[in-house]
Order: C-alpha cells, then structure tokens, then sequence
C-alpha cells in the first residue's frame, strides 16, 4: 500500500528493494556508522512531519515521545511564517519509507519532513518560498536535533 509498481506514478517504488544508488547509499551508511540518534529524511510536498510507522497502523515502541517531539518541532516551524503543518505516524499509508527502515536499524529519531506546499504547486515550489521553507524547516530541525543530543538512548 501507498506505492505504486508504475514507472509513471509519482510513487512509483523502483523494480526491488534497495534498487537505486541513492537508497544504497543510506543503507550502507547507516549499516557501517553505528551511534547514529536521529534520521531525517526531506521531502517535498504536503506540510507533513511523519514518523514511523508508515506501512503499518502498529504503534512504535516511541510513539509518545516522537509523537511529543514532532508537536514541538512544528510549533516551531510555525513561528515565523504560520505555516501549519500536520503529524504523525500515519497521515496516509506508505510503504517503503527509510524512516520505517532507519526506526528498525535503532535510530528512534526518525522522521520525514514533507515540506510546503499543500499541493497547489505540488513538486514545483515557487523561488519565492524557498527561502522560507528552508528557514522553518531549520526550527523544526532544531528542536529535533537539540532533543536527541539531550536524550541519548
């Protein structure tokens, strides 16, 4: 579910797993680098911040607290633009996120940011919002980056 097995679907999931160089390259970085804290994985578009798990409706054994962490990261966001944001596990079902994967590998830390916008541009965000999105997107970041450097597990 939430992947497509269509080259021309935008959710197209590749011929296997692990089929392209860029999902390659993250799974061997993270199987040779032990201690990694925290994934985060930046994606265009939505306004969402997801955390695993996306193929499955089972709760992590950390869902409060990414749920808690996420809330904060996004109120964060929120400060200087109002940009409004939805999160959680499941916004829709998707299957084949490397946040599910990452979750697995130990990092608890793991979310998916889908940056703006709602869908009015879809992938083609206007230059104007660039700027913006990345200076939100930085806030959220921090919060999650400063709460995994303040509770190693």
């Amino acid at each position: 579910p939430g992947s497509s097995k269509d080259p021309c679907r935008e959710t197209y999931s590749g011929p296997s797993a692990n089929s392209e160089s860029e999902v390659r390259s993250i799974v061997n970085f993270v199987s040779t680098h032990g201690n990694i804290k925290a994934f985060i994985s930046i994606h265009s578009y939505s306004q969402l911040l997801l955390y695993p798990y996306g193929y499955t409706r089972t709760p992590i054994r950390d869902q409060n607290e990414l749920h808690q962490l996420a809330r904060r990261a996004i109120t964060d966001l929120a400060s200087p633009y109002g940009t409004r944001y939805r999160y959680g596990s499941i916004i829709y079902q998707a299957s084949g996120g490397a946040i599910d994967w990452t979750y697995n590998q130990g990092i608890k830390y793991s979310y998916t940011f889908e940056l703006r916008d709602t869908g009015l541009y879809g992938f083609i965000l206007p230059a104007s919002q660039i700027v913006p999105t990345a200076s939100e997107t930085w806030l959220g970041l921090k919060v999650i980056m400063n709460h995994a450097l303040r509770n190693p597990y």
